[in-house]
């Protein structure tokens, strides 16, 4: 067996010391078991991956042997699975979210309800129960599985600790303000659209806990390594930190233009998208601010209107009030749809974006795993090489026996990267495709709500002015 040796700087996760780490996979998570093959398509494993057992060193398997990202057919399986779901949908929605125990045992429940016409669902229509840890579970489990392999993975909505407090602890009726009904309903609208995001990918939507989570009406297990005070949140946070401080202070020498120039592209995409998504933040808050400082023209004028002896300036100073309180709530009406056509959206993409620099940091880490192998690689070469001249024969067979399990390593770890980088360029490929599509029909979305509120607001002071004319 291989010696000792030191594990390789800013790598986290890898134990090399130990000799029956070497047999163990360090992407298990990435692999799963054959599922019911999708309707058209290939029938293989639903990453697209084929099984590389076959490339293990007399029967062992080592620790990067069994990487399973892709196969040279992975695009043209892609294409056939879009292709084959030209003529399917797939139609989420959620609703009727409801406060289920009390105190700060409570939780909110949503229903999931599916309309489809894929063959891979038992039912064309079905509706399941789902919380909020069930979602965060569903996003793991895909990560688990597809984020090793290069796959962008929509993220999760976040958590809310001082939202969830609010709710929890009110004893206020549903759908009251003080209640948190806004926090609510935004959490409904980021659920709803993570599902749909989710459901886009041609691979993701046919996944085995994808398919349980929106058909299968049984309470799932409750998803406990996403608490934050859990100590899988716990370890979770320390990973998250070690991987954080790898993207800080490694950096890879590039050798592929594509992806240097993509990561460029990302990251002043992410710049602008904030820059962008805090100017519509702050646009939102001036309507709201708007139509609350328009009700009080509204109030101001009913009160004038009421002491003024003069019937006609009476009676226009009544109409303008009542005029004002309209514009107040169509002030109100398009904060909110400010909010979720454009605040929202830009929110998600940051999201998604961080999604995208998740992939690429996968791609560092198998570029990690092959260059720690071809250090390894060197160092058995030149034990081989001393115990070749210090005539030590009993060692020798043992240290060409490492030096070909290392060159089989360095063999598979440029070979996992090459099917990394070709899978997160069709996964970006993807990507560029939706959020264009995204922001067309947000702008579209956005520009009509605009123009409807525009045309009313000049309707109620069209109505108006016959009252101000008649003033005498």
């Amino acid at each position: 067996m291989a010696d000792p040796v030191e594990p390789p700087p800013l790598f986290e996760n890898v134990d090399i010391l130990s000799d029956q780490k070497e047999d163990d996979d360090l992407f298990i998570s990435a692999r799963q078991e054959q599922s019911e093959p999708y309707h058209g398509a290939p029938q293989e494993n639903l990453n697209g991956e084929a099984d590389l057992s076959n490339l293990s060193l007399d029967d062992q398997k080592s620790e990067l042997e069994n990487v399973p990202i892709s196969n040279s057919g992975t695009q043209d399986t892609l294409e056939q699975v879009e292709a084959a779901s030209g003529d399917q949908f797939l139609d989420i929605s959620i609703t009727e979210p409801q406060k289920v125990g009390d105190g700060m045992g409570a939780y909110m429940a949503y229903r999931v309800t599916t309309k489809t016409n894929m063959p891979i669902f038992k039912k064309r229509e079905f509706s399941v129960t789902r919380r909020f840890s069930d979602f965060l579970g569903l996003h793991d489990k895909l990560s688990e599985k597809y984020l090793k392999v290069g796959r962008i993975i929509p993220p999760a909505p976040e958590k809310s600790v001082i939202g969830m407090t609010k709710i929890k602890m009110s004893s206020q009726p549903e759908g009251s303000p003080s209640n948190g009904s806004d926090f609510v309903e935004r959490r409904r609208a980021s659920l709803e659209r993570y599902l749909k995001r989710t459901s886009q990918h041609p691979v993701l939507v046919v996944d085995p806990d994808f398919r349980e989570f929106l058909e299968s009406d049984v309470e799932l297990p409750k998803a406990t390594s996403t608490s934050a005070l859990s100590s899988a949140g716990v370890m979770r946070l320390f990973n998250k930190v070690g991987e954080t401080v790898n993207k800080i202070t490694y950096k890879m020498d590039e050798t592929d233009p594509w992806f240097e120039d993509r990561l460029t592209h990302i990251e002043a995409l992410e710049t602008q998208l904030r820059k962008l998504h805090a100017n519509v933040e702050a646009m939102v808050s001036y309507r709201k601010e708007l139509s609350h400082l328009t009700n009080g023209v509204s109030r101001s004028a009913a009160m004038l209107s009421a002491c003024e002896d003069h019937n006609s300036l009476s009676m226009a100073l009544s109409h303008l009030a009542d005029t004002e309180e309209k514009v107040e709530a169509l002030h109100l009406e398009q904060a909110n749809t400010d909010f979720f056509i454009l605040c929202e959206i830009l929110k998600d993409y940051l999201g998604l974006l961080g999604a995208v620099r998740d992939a690429f940091h996968e791609r560092t880490k198998l570029f990690q795993h092959w260059q720690h192998s071809q250090q390894m690689l060197a160092k058995k070469r030149e034990a081989k090489a001393k115990m070749e001249l210090t005539n030590r024969t009993d060692k020798v067979d043992q240290a060409g026996a490492e030096v070909i399990e290392w060159e089989a390593k360095v063999e598979r770890g440029q070979e996992n990267f090459d099917k990394i980088s070709k899978m997160i360029k069709t996964e970006v490929e993807r990507f560029e495709k939706c959020r264009i599509h995204d922001f067309k029909m947000m702008f579209i979305k956005y520009l009509e709500n605009h123009l409807n509120h525009q045309a009313q607001l000049v309707k109620y002071w069209e109505a108006f002015l016959p009252q101000a004319k008649a003033i005498a």
